[in-house]
C-alpha cells in the first residue's frame, strides 16, 4: 500500500506489531495480519463497548481495554484474502474531540506525530460534513 494512497484517502494508520489501526469520526477501524490460508473457523474475536479481544488458531493476538466506548452490537470483523482480519468498531462518541490517542487503554499509543495527523483528520472531517 503506497503512502500516496492512504493521503488521498485520508487515513492515518498507527503500525502495531500485528498490524495497524486508525480512525474517522465515527469508527476506529482494526487491521491484523493473520498467517496465510487462515480460515473464518480458526478465528475467536470477541467485542464489547469497551474490550476486544482476537486469537487465531487458539493464539491469543489481541486483548484488553479499548480507549473509549464502542456500539457493542455494532461492532463486526471480517476475514479478508484469508490473511487479514478487520475489525470494525462503531464509538460511542462521534465528534472530532473524540480522537483516541491510542487503541486501547495503555497499548498501542500513535506517537505524538500520528496523533496529531489523527486529530487534523478528523476535525477535517467535521468541517466537511457540516
Amino acid at each position: 500500500m503506497s503512502g500516496h494512497f492512504e493521503e488521498r484517502s485520508g487515513v492515518v494508520p498507527c503500525g502495531t506489531p500485528w498490524g495497524q489501526w486508525y480512525q474517522t469520526l465515527e469508527e476506529v477501524f482494526i487491521e491484523v495480519q493473520v498467517p496465510p490460508g487462515t480460515r473464518a473457523q480458526d478465528i475467536q474475536c470477541g467485542l464489547q463497548s469497551r474490550h476486544v479481544a482476537l486469537a487465531v488458531g487458539g493464539r491469543e493476538i489481541l486483548k484488553g481495554k479499548l480507549f473509549d466506548s464502542t456500539i457493542a452490537d455494532e461492532g463486526t470483523w471480517t476475514l479478508e484474502d484469508r490473511k487479514m482480519v478487520r475489525i470494525v468498531l462503531t464509538k460511542t462518541k462521534r465528534d472530532a474531540a473524540n480522537c483516541w490517542t491510542s487503541l486501547l487503554e495503555s497499548e498501542y499509543a500513535a506517537d505524538p506525530w500520528v496523533q496529531d495527523q489523527m486529530q487534523r483528520k478528523l476535525t477535517l472531517e467535521r468541517f466537511q460534513k457540516e
